[in-house]
């Protein structure tokens, strides 16, 4: 049913990443699907990397040790953006299409006040993408 999902990851906030990846890696095991991590990064400094080829490698490391972890086939795809906060969910939209996902497998918090004014980078993305998106609180 489903081949390859994607699964945007925040190398700063792996810790609260733990049931979103167990999710994924379920559906990917039970599928027999591939995972492509996606990290959404910056060109100047961040907390997680100094440049983007760090990030980039931050990132590789991440797919390598879930490959490793888990048993699922994992890759990893870095995309470098020049304000990640405003860039992120239409990024996640795009690189689905682009890496031809069929799944989108994303972390997401309760919904509190500020999104009946501010739009989640869950909402958009099951909004704005054709994919099928599984949000995980």
């Amino acid at each position: 049913m489903y081949q390859k999902m994607l699964v945007p990851v925040d190398l700063a906030h792996v810790d609260k990443l733990e049931k979103t990846i167990q999710t994924a890696v379920d559906l990917a095991l039970h599928y027999k699907a591939e995972i492509c991590f996606l990290g959404v990064g910056t060109n100047t400094p961040s907390e997680v990397a100094h440049t983007p080829k760090e990030f980039e490698q931050k990132l590789a490391e991440f797919a390598k040790d879930c490959r490793a972890r888990f048993g699922v086939v994992a890759m990893a795809s870095a995309h470098i953006s020049h304000d990640p906060a405003i860039d992120l969910s239409k990024a996640i939209v795009a690189q689905a299409d682009e890496l031809s996902a069929d799944l989108i497998v994303m972390a997401t918090h309760v919904p509190g006040i500020a999104d009946h004014v501010f739009a989640s980078h869950g909402g958009y993305v099951a909004s704005h993408s054709d994919l099928s998106v599984f949000l995980v609180r």
